[in-house]
């Protein structure tokens, strides 16, 4: 097992940092396992990025299935695992809240593998499409696109909301599609194949089949339900932690983080960097607009 010899990593110093100010017992179970696991094998990695990253190479013709499981929860360097877990946070507390922490951990088990299969069906779509086979040595790591599918789902729960995507206002019912091409225009080195099997994976769970697959074959399992009773994420969500806006960076919350896809186990996997924070002002606006909806 490979270790981290890379000195102080910012990235994981100010995720810790983050975490510690929203408090560890206002973290839902289900989302605090799933920052603890990423931290935990970005510092004990169990395998180089080359042997765990995932290809139509390596998982198809190679038959290393197991990078299905691995791939989501290892990331390039500190600060790509940053983005996508402070995106993780948000997304997890208000997600699992409402979904309850035994069917939020079944979306995430089964989103995790079935992202990887989608986004191999891309590639080798591309492959045919294109004629070109270098798609088939794509490698990709990251959790990002888990987040692309919770946000999904999170956009799905919570209707009617504006997300502000780099400064522009977008209806959340478009903000992960605009979000996608953006991204891929600030950062081409992402992989968009993996980007767009989350907003695929989760479009199949809030709009398609996935959701009935999934409650089938958790039937007889008294536990293993999701409530579909609609509610307030926000009003519920500060109720119940009065002061956590207070003390959580607002700019954090509506950010997806994306992971990277590379073309040669070479080069390793961009992050995305995020924009610069809006100022306190704005940031203090938007929070009472949200309210007065």
């Amino acid at each position: 097992m490979e270790r981290r010899q890379r000195g102080v990593s910012a990235g994981l110093l100010l995720l810790l940092y983050q975490i510690s100010q929203v408090g560890l017992q206002n973290i839902p179970a289900v989302t605090l396992g799933v920052l603890v696991l990423n931290i935990f094998l970005f510092l004990n990695p169990l395998r180089p990025l080359s042997e765990v990253c995932l290809s139509v190479n390596e998982a198809v013709h190679r038959k290393n299935w197991q990078r299905l499981l691995l791939a989501p929860f290892h990331h390039a360097d500190d600060w790509h695992l940053y983005y996508n877990m402070i995106s993780m946070l948000w997304k997890g507390i208000m997600l699992e809240r409402k979904l309850k922490s035994i069917w939020f951990a079944y979306i995430i088990a089964v989103f995790s593998v079935l992202i990887g299969v989608v986004y191999m069906v891309l590639e080798l779509l591309l492959v045919v499409i294109l004629d070109d086979p270098s798609f088939e040595m794509n490698c990709g790591v990251g959790f990002s696109g888990v987040l692309f599918a919770l946000k999904v789902l999170n956009n799905h729960y919570n209707p009617g909301r504006v997300s502000n995507v780099f400064g522009l206002p977008i209806s959340s019912k478009y903000a992960c599609w605009v979000e996608l091409v953006a991204i891929h225009l600030i950062s081409p080195g992402t992989s968009f194949a993996g980007h767009l099997s989350g907003i695929l994976v989760g479009l199949m769970y809030t709009m398609g089949p996935l959701k009935k697959i999934m409650q089938a074959c958790a039937a007889g399992i008294s536990f293993f339900t999701e409530p579909d009773r609609p509610r307030d994420y926000y009003s519920e969500y500060y109720g119940y932690y009065p002061d956590y806006q207070y003390r959580t960076p607002r700019s954090y919350f509506d950010y997806t983080d994306f992971g990277g896809g590379t073309r040669s186990y070479g080069q390793r996997p961009y992050g995305f960097w995020f924009p610069p924070e809006n100022s306190e002002e704005d940031m203090r606006r938007r929070r009472l607009r949200r309210f007065d909806r």
